[in-house]
């Protein structure tokens, strides 16, 4: 069993059921990405992101956002220190490997701005001063899709995201396992640290370097411009939708044992890579076409090279 199978085994212990969503989210950590969770409450998207630290030795930070949330609750404040009669950087909760953003949509503008920086370069400015966040760096997010107060996340952090995920409801059988289990204690307990950080941060390199060939970089390429030029498609995806596409292929190889990149692993990520970073036209909201549903067209409008 190899590692990425090893800390999947593990979180499983404490997630039931959801096996297509776990690899997703281990695929994306390997990709150096962050994950935006799109759910109801009560379905285990706290429990999931507890269940990846400790398989995954890394430091855990946590904010449930309200309206009041302010932007140095995540990045930190500088505070003056009496002794040394110099200000001092009291850091903020988003320094750690996995920061958890509890309904993301709740805060304000202001707040959710705090975290561009740090998804995009991996750390936060305070007065002037640039602080690095510890690598590795996931930012899980969560927000509800109905029912929920709050502001629509903008598209600059929708864009940060690689890619949009929903756990759903279990199946009856995993919600009798689940419910049994929890007899037993706690399952994040019997979650156990499979690899440490470093050994995280070489599984990270050794997906990086996966090999892609120029053709299907090209087959990268003509898929996201097609986004762009669809007309049911007001705004396409972003050359960094190139990139985390790009990435996630990678990491799905990664995961298979492969070094080097099929057609499959990138039509397989396409969809979540890119749905949550596309706005529709009018004329798309009018019928009733869905994001998902334009990006397959394309998938199957656009051949695939030959490998």
């Amino acid at each position: 069993m190899n590692q990425a199978s090893q800390i999947l085994a593990e979180v499983k212990k404490a997630v039931c059921g959801k096996d297509r969503v776990l690899v997703w989210v281990l695929t994306v950590i390997l990709a150096r990405g962050h994950v935006l969770l799109e759910d109801i409450p009560g379905v285990g998207k706290t429990t999931m992101a507890l269940a990846f630290s400790r398989a995954l030795g890394l430091d855990y930070g946590r904010v449930q956002f309200t309206p009041d949330v302010l932007p140095s609750d995540i990045t930190g404040y500088s505070i003056f220190d009496k002794e040394t009669g110099a200000m001092r950087y009291q850091p903020g909760v988003i320094l750690c490997n996995l920061f958890l953003a509890d309904e993301l949509n709740r805060a304000t503008s202001r707040t959710q701005s705090a975290l561009l920086e740090a998804m995009e370069e991996g750390q936060v400015t305070v007065d002037g001063v640039s602080h690095k966040i510890p690598e590795p760096f996931c930012v899980f997010a969560t927000q509800n899709p109905t029912g929920a107060s709050g502001t629509q996340l903008p598209d600059s952090q929708m864009d940060r995201f690689t890619v949009r995920l929903s756990i759903g409801y279990p199946a009856p059988g995993d919600e009798r396992e689940i419910l049994l289990g929890r007899q037993k204690g706690n399952p994040l307990l019997q979650v156990r640290q499979v690899v440490t950080r470093e050994e995280l941060l070489t599984m990270q390199q050794e997906a990086a370097n996966v090999y892609l060939k120029p053709e299907l970089a090209d087959y990268i390429v003509s898929l996201v411009g097609k986004t762009r030029t669809d007309p049911l498609i007001a705004r396409g995806a972003s050359p960094r939708a190139t990139l985390s596409l790009g990435a996630m292929a990678k990491a799905v190889a990664y995961v298979q044992g492969r070094d080097y990149v099929q057609p499959k692993d990138i039509q397989n990520v396409f969809v979540s890579t890119c749905a949550h970073r596309l706005l529709l036209s009018a004329e798309a909201d009018a019928k009733g076409i869905c994001a998902e549903e334009l990006l397959d067209r394309i998938l199957k409008s656009t051949p695939a090279p030959r490998i």
